[in-house]
């Protein structure tokens, strides 16, 4: 993680665009909640899911590559620590991406360093829910 503390309210201010990447649609799961828990404190929210669904109103991608330049500035990540690497060759690969969140749980040193010597800001093993809560 290239980001420090002092810097999270800095990105939470000034992207309120997120592509949810693994925007499940089970509203048990945190990549489900979390994603609706940001929509409802003022962020725009869409996903990508390899399989096509409705979910919440929310507007899903079948890939990243698919979802409007805007929204892949801020792309956070809900899948297990081993898919990094090639969630990272898919940024790098699209472009555009500014800062690469990895929800609590997930990090992978080797594919994180890849994105910051990329120039991506990085955070890993973060909450967006609790992180908000510190904040606002």
């Amino acid at each position: 993680m290239n980001v420090k503390d002092n810097e999270i309210k800095d990105i939470l201010v000034n992207y309120k665009k997120i592509a949810v990447y693994g925007l499940s649609h089970d509203p048990q799961k945190a990549s489900h909640y979390v994603p609706a828990y940001m929509r409802g404190q003022g962020w725009e929210i869409v996903g990508t899911y390899p399989k096509i669904h409705e979910v919440n109103g929310f507007t899903i991608y079948k890939n990243l590559s698919e979802v409007p330049p805007a929204f892949r500035k801020f792309v956070d990540v809900f899948r297990g620590s081993e898919s990094i690497p090639t969630v990272v060759d898919e940024i790098l690969s699209i472009g555009g991406v500014e800062v690469l969140w990895l929800q609590l749980g997930i990090s992978h040193p080797e594919a994180e360093a890849r994105a910051e010597k990329a120039g991506i800001r990085v955070v890993s093993n973060r909450c967006l829910i609790i992180e908000h809560k510190k904040y606002f």
